[in-house]
């Protein structure tokens, strides 16, 4: 099919402008989402695209005192170069991301914007609190990572809507562990997991544990358990929480899907599972007797 326009709006008027008139237009900003699963020399293209490449005001990064902010169109490596002003939690995940070539090329918000499933800028990004800026032609509006991405299914996006900027929390984190996980006879991924965590005198004031994958998993009931506790956790308090999730997953379904013939999402799911429950035991023994 023959590329019909390519659009390079600069302003956020011209490009409101453009995706009025071409609404099926598909917004083009590091690429690697079209390109990605086409292994073919010359692409296939939509028939209309915007590029985003000169909206300079989503090319922003701004710090203060208690937040990073990041315009969408941020190339993933341009915020890991930013160094120790980036969140360890961020900038971690951030690393494990493909290889230098692809994320020379990927934006923040194309990772946090993709239809089919949860990348991995999603895990520090809902447990950092972050905030998203969405922006329409006539309204702008602030929504949480958690609540953006939390529904199976494309992010939470009005028509004619965008995502414009992230706001990062800078709230130092004492402990800080990630993993990719995988889905063995697959070239799928299996999404990641992330623990951390902070103390003050050995006492656990915040625990967050964070999976996104097709689906984004959190138990906050686990984490409040342990809120208050002193370190390093006992026994109970360890078991507890283990026996916690494994109640949690035990009852959700679908959380991927692979190449398995059959009940392929059943058993990749159940593979996904028990490498989150490997995770979590692993990590919370660390800060246990």
């Amino acid at each position: 099919m023959a590329l019909n326009n390519l659009f390079f709006p600069s302003t956020f008027q011209e490009f409101f402008s453009t995706w009025s008139q071409y609404n099926n237009a598909v917004l083009y900003a590091g690429g690697s989402q079209i390109i990605r699963k086409q292994g073919k020399r010359f692409p296939t293209l939509p028939d209309n695209i915007i590029s985003l490449e000169k909206m300079h005001e989503l090319q922003k990064i701004n710090r203060s005192e208690r937040h990073l902010e990041i315009g969408a169109m941020v190339k993933l490596n341009q915020i890991i170069n930013l160094g120790k002003i980036v969140p360890e939690a961020l900038n971690l995940c951030l690393q494990n991301i493909a290889g230098p070539q692809l994320r020379s090329l990927a934006t923040i918000g194309g990772n946090l914007c993709n239809q089919h499933r949860r990348l991995d800028a999603c895990i520090p990004m809902i447990a950092l609190d972050a905030q998203y800026e969405l922006r329409t032609a006539l309204t702008t509006r602030w929504i949480s990572a958690s609540r953006f991405s939390s529904l199976p299914g494309p992010p939470i996006l009005a028509p004619q809507e965008i995502l414009t900027r992230i706001r990062v929390p800078l709230d130092p984190w004492d402990f800080i562990w990630y993993r990719k996980l995988s889905i063995p006879g697959s070239s799928e991924p299996g999404g990641g997991i992330l623990f951390i965590m902070r103390n003050q005198k050995n006492i656990l004031t915040d625990i967050r544990v964070v999976y996104s994958g097709k689906a984004v998993l959190r138990e906050k009931n686990c984490e409040t358990m342990l809120a208050g506790k002193h370190l390093p956790l006992g026994y109970k308090e360890t078991k507890a929480f283990i026996d916690g999730w494994k109640t949690y997953l035990s009852v959700i379904e679908g959380i991927e899907s692979s190449i398995f013939p059959g009940n392929a999402e059943q058993i990749s799911s159940e593979l996904i599972k028990t490498q989150i429950l490997g995770f979590i035991e692993t990590t919370i023994m660390r800060i246990s007797d």
